[in-house]
């Protein structure tokens, strides 16, 4: 019953974001322990474009865990996970300077930014509420439950769609800063790539998924109109 072909593609989406997590952790770890050539932390390069940038108010954060870095739209700061923030290799200042491209694209109102923040209320209820929905209607055999679950469930994969712009132009932004300023090298450039393109693909894989299931359930729900 609730086997579906496209059951397969999502496995398999499934596998490509498995994958992708394994590759950024690989990454991570393998250009960690490369020492860029500009002696600068991760703290160090954040602080730089922020002030480069105008963003002198923005403050640069240590945080536990780690890949656990992030920007903080609400209270307009940047965290870091402590490898990052105290850390000195390519790893470290790529993963800085990414998450300060986010603060940039912030100042800037890059379009795709601002639109997903204006979708976060709105996504964080109906992400929650479509499983409920969906659920509910295969259990009780409701076409208008499940169809309302769809609707929801599209917010949400609207949103991650939009997310990917967002990372790709902030890894742009970082990469370009970085070259420009002279704070790596040419041949630091491939690792940087490595880093911030094994980071990207998690994201895509979460859209693709994302997308496969909703596609299921607007092939469900046609085929049982029908």
């Amino acid at each position: 019953m609730f086997f579906h072909p496209m059951d397969i593609l999502i496995f398999a989406a499934f596998g490509l974001a498995l994958w992708a997590q394994a590759k950024v952790k690989s990454n991570f770890n393998k250009w960690s322990k490369v020492q860029a050539s500009s002696g600068l932390t991760g703290m160090e390069v954040a602080r730089r474009i922020l002030d480069h940038h105008g963003l002198h108010h923005v403050p640069v954060e240590p945080v536990k865990g780690t890949l656990s870095d992030h920007y903080d739209p609400t209270k307009k700061a940047v965290r870091l996970s402590e490898p990052v923030y105290a850390g000195h290799s390519i790893a470290a200042i790529s993963v800085a300077a990414h998450e300060v491209g986010h603060a940039v694209q912030h100042k800037e109102a890059y379009g795709a930014l601002t639109l997903r923040h204006k979708m976060f209320p709105v996504v964080s209820l109906s992400s929650g509420v479509a499983p409920f929905l969906l659920i509910g209607g295969f259990l009780l055999g409701s076409m208008n439950l499940i169809g309302l679950g769809i609707i929801f469930f599209s917010a949400a994969v609207a949103f991650q769609l939009i997310t990917l712009p967002v990372e790709f132009n902030a890894s742009n932004r970082a990469k370009d800063f970085m070259i420009a300023e002279g704070i790596i090298r040419n041949e630091e450039e491939r690792g940087v790539n490595k880093v911030l393109g094994a980071a990207a693909l998690t994201y895509v894989a979460a859209a693709l998924i994302s997308l496969l299931e909703l596609l299921k359930f607007v092939l469900i729900f046609t085929q049982n109109r029908e």
